[in-house]
């Protein structure tokens, strides 16, 4: 893994036309760009293509990174990735789903969930099919358009509240580039500590474990794990200070 001063060498180098350079960046960071253009599979481009379009972005967000943003490199590519793979989608759409699918997809979606509610179990497709008095092969066709492929960039259904609203306006928040962004931070952050250390952050944070119950499963002591957290959690402070 490479560090701050390093990335910032060989982002010069590479602004500086060294191709060696700007393919050593990709390669190190192919992760970071993995890991950004999973939220968008299954959104009409295949895989390929999404990583051409995420190393797209990496290249821009090299010939365009300035040290003075005072941001890591990390940080400032996200949007930049993000904002090029959106580019494609809204300029080049995707695979649309009909109407009339997709409007009794999200009737048998609420339909099923009722179900469950009230029965403790789901409803068959042959139970789904009588309720909407529509054939077997409609409501597999319609609950498998919710897989389809749909421009982010559409208009939605069935918006009352604004007709013009898109479908990335609806885009639930937990989506948003900021949150994306926090993530990737983090997950940077445990990549960074000991085995030990991380996995004292995992179960104390992540699986929600007692110190004593770390304790045990490192075999040593609670207040071992105690000074252990309070080292790492201070750590981690000063590199997000």
């Amino acid at each position: 893994m490479l560090d701050a001063d390093e990335i910032r060498s060989l982002v010069k180098n590479a602004q500086n036309g060294d191709e060696i350079a700007k393919n050593k960046l990709i390669e190190e960071n192919s992760p970071l760009i993995k890991s950004i253009i999973k939220r968008f599979c299954g959104k009409g481009l295949e895989y390929d293509d999404l990583y051409q379009l995420g190393c797209l972005g990496f290249v821009k967000a090299i010939k365009n990174f300035n040290p003075e943003f005072n941001v890591k490199f990390s940080t400032y590519v996200v949007p930049m990735v993000i904002g090029e793979i959106k580019r494609f989608m809204r300029d080049d759409g995707a695979i649309k789903v009909s109407r009339a699918i997709k409007s009794l997809n999200l009737k048998i979606n609420k339909f099923v969930n009722q179900f469950i509610i009230d029965n403790k179990t789901s409803p068959s497709v042959l139970e789904i099919a009588k309720h909407f008095q529509v054939e077997e092969g409609e409501v597999v066709m319609a609950m498998d358009s919710s897989r389809m492929p749909v421009s982010l960039y559409a208009p939605m259904e069935n918006s009352k509240s604004q007709s013009n609203m898109l479908v990335i306006d609806g885009v639930d928040a937990q989506y948003n580039d900021e949150s994306l962004m926090d993530k990737i931070t983090v997950r940077e952050i445990l990549n960074g500590l000991s085995k030990r250390d991380r996995t004292i952050i995992m179960m104390r944070y992540f699986y929600d474990k007692t110190q004593s119950e770390i304790a045990e499963k490192l075999h040593i002591s609670q207040v071992q794990v105690s000074r252990l957290e309070n080292r790492i959690l201070n750590g981690l402070k000063k590199k997000l200070s």
